[in-house]
């Protein structure tokens, strides 16, 4: 990996989380591509190599869970976070199943979705994400 920032690639639908990720991500040295449908999110995903996916569960084309499993299956499978306002034990269990790396209910505090995203590019031996 070359040593500049992170890209992550967050798929959100709901405009006004997109600009408050996008500063948070920055202000911690991460370089943010931003999608707002399952589609876009997938091109991207394919373009952009990125190192992480934070992505909604409910997209306005489809599913979230069709983008963790699309980032599962490339070559470089980069680590998916599934954020949703819908959670739920199911929606937790379908995400982890699907093979995202964690799961996070909004609303969430800022330091929340910072620790989450340093324990998942830290790799697999990072503590787990809390439960639901």
């Amino acid at each position: 990996m070359s040593a500049g920032p992170s890209r992550v690639l967050v798929i959100e639908n709901e405009p006004d989380f997109l600009p408050t990720y996008d500063r948070l991500l920055r202000r911690h040295g991460y370089d943010v591509v931003a999608a707002t449908t399952r589609s876009a999110g997938l091109r991207a995903l394919a373009c952009e190599h990125p190192r992480l996916v934070i992505c909604d569960l409910r997209l306005p084309d489809g599913d979230g869970l069709d983008v963790v499993r699309a980032a599962r299956a490339m070559a470089s499978p980069a680590p998916v976070m599934v954020v949703t306002g819908h959670a739920s034990v199911e929606t937790r269990r379908a995400a982890l199943a699907a093979g995202a790396a964690t799961f996070v209910a909004k609303p969430f505090a800022a330091a929340t979705l910072l620790a989450q995203i340093r324990s998942v590019l830290a790799g697999p031996a990072g503590p787990r994400p809390p439960e639901v």
